[in-house]
């Protein structure tokens, strides 16, 4: 249920609609629409349809071999998302998460080609980090399901102990960086 509720897609639209509401209410939520679509919706429809044609071995990729397709387009809808942004003026904060979103990918692939480091930690630490920076330290409540998503993670032995204790910081630290240098 972690594994699950705890997806990056699933964080990274929570994390859009969070932050865009935050920087300009309802017309941020159209912002973080439009930034899931991007970084959330638009990856994960290209990975469901590479699952159901046996392309993928699963949703959550975790076949590390076939994370290299899915994720370098994710990475070209990431930059398209910040192209868009940037020609249509986005709040500052929404344009910050798309920018965080590719850091995080920049990082994390590369290292994803030799070992499977953890997208699920990553991203769920990305989202805990920039939600504090947001909107206070109260936040940091959501540590707590770092950790639960991370555990998940390990138990269902879809990655090891080292991989999403590198994933966390890595993957999440590359985002949390990029989005308090620009936010």
């Amino acid at each position: 249920m972690a594994t699950e509720v705890g997806a990056p897609w699933v964080l990274i639209i929570a994390l859009f609609l969070a932050v865009g509401a935050h920087a300009a209410g309802w017309a941020g939520i159209a912002w973080g629409l439009t930034g899931s679509v991007c970084a959330s919706l638009g990856p994960m429809a290209l990975i469901t349809r590479g699952t159901r044609s046996g392309n993928y071995s699963d949703h959550h990729l975790t076949e590390r071999s076939h994370r290299i397709r899915p994720l370098l387009a994710a990475a070209a809808l990431v930059i398209l998302g910040l192209t868009v942004f940037r020609l249509a003026n986005a709040p500052t904060q929404v344009f910050a998460v798309m920018a965080a979103m590719l850091a995080g990918l920049a990082v994390a692939v590369p290292i994803t080609l030799k070992w499977k480091i953890s997208f699920h930690a990553g991203v769920a630490t990305a989202t805990v980090g920039i939600l504090t920076l947001t909107y206070g330290p109260l936040l940091h409540l959501g540590w707590a399901l770092v950790a639960l998503i991370a555990w998940s993670r390990v138990h269902l032995n879809d990655h090891t102990p080292a991989q999403v204790i590198a994933g966390a910081p890595i993957g999440g630290g590359a985002a949390i960086l990029v989005f308090s240098l620009l936010a």
